[in-house]
């Protein structure tokens, strides 16, 4: 069973059309990427599955169910816009959000008290939310998300104001929620993040979706077309006429090569111009190189 589902969906704001005939299924117990370009129309479609907006056309179902009252209170919903409370106390607000859900006051404060500590928060349960820095509070509005264990989350922005290492803490915790049956979807333009956690897309390019399915097939869809390497002296051989496009970085490249080249080709071509070659490896395209071709050219 499809946790939500989009048949149809359209939404417009007067003249300007956000969502156009979206479809967009997500697996449950799967981490979904919801991807985009800015304005693509991503937080109207996450909107309308929270019952914020009402499409003009289209259905919603979430867990079978029409969107509704009732479904908003089976998804916890991290915004990209900062939710909480600024003068309130940090336990006092997770809390607070926790009762909202239906959580009793005891239940509340001792799950807060567990999310706090797994996010290394404790020592700032008594401060008020102002005086956390934006990582922090980011980390305590993920909290507010999941405190009543929702069975489907959606997270826009999540690792906004994260060092690498809460990022990392943040991925590992939502693959867990994965693991124990919770459906995720994840709204970023973080693509690193997206390769590692993410089962499945849905592109949306101009309010429609361009692209979608499970990521390690539309991965292999592309084939092995691109070039990593890394080297030392001469760069000619990255204007070969096999190569369609170049991506450079500190020690090295990556080339996307045309339709049908020959990588060995462009290996030749770079020990013939006296590059030092460290590193030659042919690769599927990177989620981002996806991204720019089909948002690009779509």
């Amino acid at each position: 069973m499809d946790a939500i589902s989009l048949e149809g969906v359209t939404k417009a704001y007067d003249s300007v059309v956000a969502v156009n005939a979206m479809n967009m299924s997500v697996r449950q117990g799967a981490i979904l990427g919801l991807l985009g370009p800015n304005g693509a129309g991503k937080t109207t479609t996450i909107r309308m599955v929270m019952n914020i907006l009402v499409p003009d056309s289209g259905s919603i179902r979430v867990l079978n169910q029409p969107v509704s009252e009732r479904t908003r209170d089976s998804v916890g919903y991290l915004p990209e816009e900062r939710g909480l409370y600024p003068r309130m106390k940090v336990r006092d607000a997770v809390v607070f959000l926790g009762a909202l859900h239906g959580l009793s006051q005891a239940e509340a404060k001792k799950r807060a008290d567990e999310w706090l500590e797994r996010f290394e928060l404790s020592a700032w349960a008594e401060k008020k939310l102002l005086d956390l820095s934006k990582g922090m509070q980011q980390k305590v509005q993920f909290i507010s998300a999941v405190i009543h264990r929702p069975p489907v989350i959606i997270l826009d922005e999540p690792f906004s104001g994260l060092d690498p290492v809460n990022a990392t803490t943040l991925k590992d915790i939502m693959l867990e929620l994965r693991d124990q049956g919770s459906t995720i979807v994840l709204c970023t333009h973080r693509m690193e993040q997206v390769e590692k956690m993410c089962d499945s897309i849905c592109l949306i390019n101009q309010g429609a979706s361009v692209l979608q399915g499970e990521l390690r097939a539309i991965k292999q869809s592309y084939g092995k077309n691109t070039i990593h390497v890394e080297f030392t002296g001469s760069e000619d051989f990255l204007c070969h006429p096999a190569i369609a496009s170049v991506n450079r970085f500190g020690s090295g490249a990556e080339a996307k090569l045309k339709p049908g080249a020959d990588p060995q080709a462009v290996l030749k071509a770079a020990i013939d111009a006296g590059a030092q070659i460290s590193r030659f490896e042919l690769l599927e395209p990177s989620l981002s190189d996806i991204f720019i071709e089909r948002t690009t050219h779509a």
